[in-house]
């Protein structure tokens, strides 16, 4: 396995990074705009900050743009929302239905760790002009 996914990592990583950025700007889209069929929550500030903080970061994050900083607010965002919306409910994140707030908050924490990678535009920013993305340039 390693042989056949192991030379694509960084596209892999590049495209785990999009996926979950996109999703998570979803999630900000719906409480801000109503988009995907849920009602705006612009009326409840904590909802409201918590969407912006959706919205902007996960499209920061998907395209890797100040990556990092956009990934450390929203994996802090997800652990704050894990623990006052879920964590009351019961201990076992099945029961409270916080597993996609566990996910995002360690996903986005390991986004700010490793970086945006050589596919987006910190990556891009990062390298001489004329130069490939390759792994050994993140």
């Amino acid at each position: 396995m390693e042989r056949w996914l192991g030379p694509h990592a960084e596209r892999i990583y590049a495209l785990t990074r999009l996926v979950f950025g996109f999703l998570f700007a979803c999630h900000g889209a719906q409480k801000l705009f109503g988009a995907f069929g849920g009602p705006a929550t612009t009326s409840n500030p904590l909802l409201l900050t918590a969407a912006v903080i959706e919205f902007t970061a996960g499209l920061l994050i998907a395209v890797g743009l100040l990556a990092r900083w956009a990934a450390f607010f929203a994996s802090g965002e997800m652990a704050v929302a894990y623990f006052t919306m879920h964590a009351p409910k019961s201990f076992w994140p099945i029961v409270n239905q916080g597993e996609l707030a566990i996910l995002f908050a360690f996903a986005f924490l390991y986004v700010a760790a490793r970086g945006a990678g050589p596919y987006s535009v910190d990556g891009r920013r990062a390298r001489p002009a004329g130069t490939r993305a390759t792994p050994a340039s993140s």
